[in-house]
Parts: structure tokens; C-alpha cells; sequence
């Protein structure tokens, strides 16, 4: 899955991480011939790449990222009171992941990653939901669930093109 670059910090090695729009982060080291990224180098290479997209393995496999808080709950709802956008193809806003908690009951599971995950949920199962990816759900009978919410930490707005957070 493609995610756009929001900006860069240093690890606890001096190695180059990319902040990524989806809130994981992901190492962009120059290593020829595996790794090509000269650009990573410079201050001004770095700048260059913020809005450009990278590819997110982590979301493709719905991984939560790290230092996420909870924002707030949805629900929870049963098969009566689950509203119909919930039943449909939807996304979780961007810069928020979604946590889909099955408390009782089971419900069929789809997401547009790469490669698509089609999930049977029962009670006590959840489901990561990256930002921004379609997925959808089925009631399968009787059902109790709700969907959590999570940012990121306040600290972990951008803070610039090159710059280190």
C-alpha cells in the first residue's frame, strides 16, 4: 500500500526513518546496489521526498503502528442497531487507525489491502483497520460489537520537511 512521506527523524543509530501519513515509520537507508536513496543524504534530498509516496508493508498487513492512544469508541452495536454505512464498503479517516472488537456473535470481514483480507470474526476477535483502506463487513446473526479509535501521540505531528523530530 502507497503512503505519503510526511517527514523524516533519526533513530537511535543515526539512520534515516520516514514518518509516514498512516503513523508508521519506516527506515530509508542508501545502501547500493539494494538500496538507491542518495536523496536520503542531504537535508535538501530529504525535503525533496515529503509528499512523495513510499510503500507501507505494515498497513497491507493492517499492523497497528507504535504510540497510538485511543480517541474514542463507537458503540457498541448489535445487529438491530449497526448502522447501514457500517454494513457497506467504508475507511477509517486518515491519520486514524480503527479497532473492530467482536464482544459476541460473529460477523464476515473484507479489506482492500494487498493482498485483500477476508476474515470470520467471533466473539473476542479484533481487527485492525488501517487509515484510509476500504473494508467491510456481514452480520452473520446476533452480534455485539464496537469499533475503538486510535491517533497518534501529541508529539508526533510532522515537524518538517528534513527536519528531526
Amino acid at each position: 500500500m502507497r503512503r505519503t512521506i510526511v517527514g523524516f527523524s533519526q533513530d537511535e543509530s543515526g539512520d534515516w526513518v520516514a514518518r509516514l501519513s498512516c503513523l508508521h515509520r519506516q527506515h530509508v537507508r542508501h545502501r547500493p546496489p539494494f538500496q538507491d536513496r542518495a536523496w536520503v543524504l542531504s537535508e535538501a534530498g530529504r525535503a525533496a521526498q515529503v509528499d512523495s509516496d513510499i510503500g507501507c508493508t505494515p498497513c497491507d498487513q493492517a499492523e497497528l503502528p507504535d504510540g497510538l492512544r485511543a480517541a474514542r469508541t463507537a458503540g457498541p452495536f448489535d445487529d438491530h442497531s449497526l448502522p447501514a454505512g457500517l454494513r457497506r464498503s467504508h475507511r477509517v479517516a486518515e491519520a486514524t487507525w480503527g479497532v473492530l472488537r467482536v464482544i459476541e456473535g460473529s460477523i464476515g470481514f473484507t479489506m482492500a489491502t494487498d493482498p485483500p483480507i477476508t476474515r470470520h470474526l467471533a466473539g473476542g476477535d479484533h481487527q485492525a483497520l488501517p487509515p484510509g483502506v476500504p473494508h467491510s463487513l456481514s452480520v452473520e446473526g446476533p452480534v455485539l460489537l464496537a469499533v475503538d479509535f486510535l491517533v497518534g501521540e501529541a508529539g508526533a505531528a510532522p515537524s518538517g520537511p528534513g527536519g528531526q523530530a
